[in-house]
């Protein structure tokens, strides 16, 4: 039988992801792997969680990797370096730049080896800004961060897709299906409980896995749909 992972923020973590995907998950080529967004920031090697997620659709496994807030502020910021020369994208580049090293922006630079954004290779840039924003399955929506359900139609909101935190879930605008997320890192407590009790009408996946030292939180969380079975992979990364 298919199986369908939901894998959420991973954050550089390519290690821990590596022993989430082949010592854990094993993914026949018929399953579906759906990632849901920051692949990049904070852990030490995001180069290397694109490149990996990239040889497995490469490898023809079936991938669907989403947009995540870390993705669209990176390529935002990518675009506003290239036009520096303008004063205005000069001043805009040098404040978003201050923030995104406060994110791990840093680490990001270093994972490819650069000093500078200008430098990354484009297809890199090109791969983040097309991925997806959501999809759609029978009984549950896939998005990195929300939906914006103040709107008449929340899926034409793309930057709520990424950004949203707080946010009201009204069935009617979804089709009666759970939403599946990441973004704000809970406690595994928190998201087994979200899983296992139907009154929740999302469940959050994000347990950061940068997050090693704090208790209850530091892992890498995969969700299996058909069954709703959680995996649990620990932090294998060095920071």
């Amino acid at each position: 039988m298919k199986k369908r992972w939901v894998i959420p923020d991973i954050h550089g973590c390519v290690d821990t992801l590596k022993a989430l995907i082949e010592e854990q998950i094993k993914p026949a080529r018929y399953d579906e792997l759906y990632f849901l967004g920051d692949y990049i920031d904070r852990g030490p090697e995001s180069r290397a969680v694109i490149d990996y997620i990239r040889l497995l659709q490469k490898d023809e496994y079936s991938v669907t990797p989403l947009k995540g807030n870390h993705e669209d502020f990176l390529v935002e910021l990518y675009d506003a370096e290239m036009q520096s020369k303008n004063p205005w994208f000069l001043r805009f580049s040098d404040r978003k730049k201050k923030s995104w090293y406060a994110i791990g922006g840093k680490e990001t630079l270093k994972s490819f080896g650069i000093r500078n954004l200008k430098e990354m290779p484009p297809e890199y840039i090109e791969w983040m800004r097309n991925l997806d924003y959501y999809v759609s399955l029978e009984q549950f929506i896939l998005v990195h961060a929300g939906l914006n359900c103040n709107i008449d139609d929340p899926f034409t909101d793309t930057r709520s897709m990424l950004w949203l935190r707080d946010y009201q879930i009204l069935p009617e605008k979804t089709g009666n299906r759970k939403i599946i997320h990441g973004h704000v890192p809970v406690n595994l407590q928190f998201i087994d409980l979200s899983i296992k009790n139907n009154i929740y009408k999302f469940i959050d996946l994000d347990n950061g896995p940068y997050m090693s030292g704090k208790d209850g939180y530091g892992n890498l969380v995969a969700l299996e749909l058909t069954n709703m079975e959680m995996v649990i992979q620990d932090n294998r990364d060095s920071f």
